[in-house]
């Protein structure tokens, strides 16, 4: 049932309880007030009575009935021991036998000497009677009037007022509906306000003029001010958590208590090969290894693991699992696998420096020990001196080479690009080396093709990478060799390539020959002097310039090495 409902039924009932109650005393009092009139009446007919008695007893039954006459009321005389002497209802002639009025209470009361008032049912003439008595001979006179006129003046009292109270509770249901659609609906529309507030929606106020209502409506709009306010906070708290989590690099993964998958960053679903619209299964089902889905159901289970190293296809993570204060559980996933490779690269780089500096070493410090314990021929020493020489040199070759790549690979060097002929820079490069190389017969010319004559780039860096693929193409091509060096125009670049008729690179070591320390023949390049660095250094070279490297070859035909250098308008913009 509404509330502006329960408020007029509720004001109706008070109406109707209140105009019953009013009803009911006024009935009471009228009454009471028109009994008493009558009372008195009577009482001043029984004085009268009393006066206008004849001394003669035989006398009282015909002056009785004409004294009753005159006033149009029962008059009753009774003796003192209670017997009726004389009614004036009874006609003339000997009384019945009548029972004994002594016990009467207004009987009692005159008999006594007192006025005696009393109201009932007569049994002698079957209606309600108001009796008075009074002393006077023979011992008491009594007098009694009908009630139906007190009924009669009661009844019409009773319909006027039962007609007002009617009226009076039509208005009063007519003011209690208006009173209530008053109160109800300023209620009604504060719950609508309410109700859009716990929607999200932006809420009407109303304005009802009551001033309780209106302290209600006031409260609830400042609530709803700090509900907005802190609503924004929580939104802004959210959006920031949420990019916070989307931006990291560890993997984030949120389940609920029953294990089924509620938050997935970008970062864990790359490391678990799933798109970023792509739903997961659940938490238990979302690993494929034994190791993995242990750590997922110890978090399930409330028990936190920190720091449990596994393996998953062909990435290392770090997983640690927490369990959730209200069920479930969240797992962080480093990705160690780079790491891992990084670390790997470490420590054969240092085996790979530690195992080239070793030889050197080795040599110098025996030639060293040699000369100094014995005292051999001048022909000797200088054999020995030219060996030390040797090794030193390819020692320090080594170091300027790992100081260049560090270099490079940490970007401190940045090219200054300048037009080159291509030709002059090849025959340079050439020339370089061939003065400090061993004596072998090898051809060597150059190629350049139509509009390839001139290439912007770093002159000493071209001179270096020309330099390296020479070193090599000149270290693997035997007696009667070619090497070629060749230009062409490839796009929006030049491509310049060494090629030689050497032994060849194998399929297998092709994609790694541009790797540190990677030899595809490792005895014969150390025997030869190399540091296993040169095509580091290209490859780093060259994409500095913002271009490219790569190889062809074949095994017993020959490498072709290939650099491609951007034009300059596109160094430029990449400087």
């Amino acid at each position: 049932m509404s509330f502006a409902r329960r408020l007029v039924l509720g004001s109706i009932l008070i109406l109707v309880l209140t105009v019953g109650i009013l009803f009911w005393l006024a009935e009471r009092s009228l009454r009471h007030d028109l009994e008493a009139d009558i009372a008195r009446g009577l009482e001043s007919e029984a004085r009268l009575v009393r006066e206008a008695l004849p001394s003669d007893s035989l006398a009282w039954p015909p002056a009785v009935r004409r004294l009753s006459a005159q006033t149009g009321h029962r008059i009753t005389l009774i003796d003192r021991e209670g017997r009726v002497r004389a009614d004036s209802d009874f006609p003339p002639g000997p009384l019945p036998a009548l029972e004994n009025h002594a016990g009467r209470p207004e009987v009692r009361a005159a008999l006594a000497g007192e006025r005696g008032v009393a109201s009932r049912r007569s049994e002698t003439v079957g209606r309600p009677m108001l009796y008075v008595a009074m002393p006077g001979p023979p011992g008491a006179i009594r007098v009694a009037a009908g009630l139906e006129q007190v009924d009669e003046v009661v009844g019409r009292a009773q319909r006027a007022v039962a007609g007002a109270a009617l009226l009076a509770l039509l208005i009063g249901a007519l003011l209690a509906l208006a009173a209530g659609r008053s109160v109800a609906q300023p209620l009604v529309e504060i719950g609508s306000a309410a109700r859009a507030i716990a929607a999200g929606a932006l809420p009407r106020f109303p304005r009802s003029g009551i001033p309780e209502i209106d302290s209600l409506v006031h409260a609830l709009r400042q609530m709803h001010q700090q509900l907005g306010d802190r609503f924004a906070q929580l939104r802004h708290e959210q959006a920031e958590t949420a990019a916070l989590v989307e931006s990291m690099m560890e993997g984030v993964i949120a389940a609920d208590e029953r294990g089924r998958t509620v938050m997935a960053n970008p970062a864990a679903r790359r490391m678990l090969g799933y798109d970023l619209e792509e739903s997961l299964p659940d938490l238990p089902a979302l690993f494929r290894i034994k190791a993995a889905r242990a750590v997922v159901d110890a978090a399930l289970q409330g028990k936190a693991v920190q720091d449990r190293e596994l393996e998953l296809d062909d990435r290392v993570l770090l997983m640690n699992a927490r369990p959730l204060p209200a069920g479930g559980a969240v797992l962080v996933m480093h990705d160690l696998t780079e790491i891992r490779r990084l670390e790997a690269i470490r420590r054969d780089f240092v085996a790979n420096v530690s195992h080239e500096l070793k030889t050197p070493l080795t040599s110098i410090s025996g030639y060293a020990e040699t000369l100094l314990s014995d005292t051999p021929e001048p022909e000797t020493t200088r054999r020995f001196l030219t060996t030390i020489l040797g090794n030193a040199k390819r020692m320090q070759r080594l170091v300027d080479n790992l100081l260049d790549l560090a270099r490079l690979e940490a970007g401190h060097w940045r090219p200054e690009p300048e037009p080159l002929e291509v030709a002059d820079v090849a025959n340079d490069a050439w020339h370089s080396i061939e003065d400090g190389a061993r004596p072998v017969p090898v051809e060597f010319t150059v190629e350049v093709g139509s509009g390839a004559e001139t290439v912007v780039a770093d002159p000493d860096a071209v001179h270096q990478i020309l330099t390296n693929l020479m070193e090599n193409a000149l270290r693997y091509t035997p007696s009667g060799g070619r090497i070629i060096c060749r230009s062409s125009a490839e796009g929006d670049g030049i491509a310049i390539s060494v090629a030689d008729t050497g032994s060849g690179i194998s399929p297998d070591h092709l994609p790694r020959i541009f790797e540190r320390f990677y030899r595809s023949d490792p005895s014969r390049s150390r025997n030869e002097g190399g540091t296993g660095l040169g095509l580091a250094i290209v490859k780093h070279l060259v994409e500095a310039h913002g271009g490219r490297v790569s190889a062809e070859s074949q095994r017993g035909s020959g490498t072709t090495i290939t650099c491609w250098f951007p034009t300059g308008a596109v160094q430029e913009s990449l400087a």
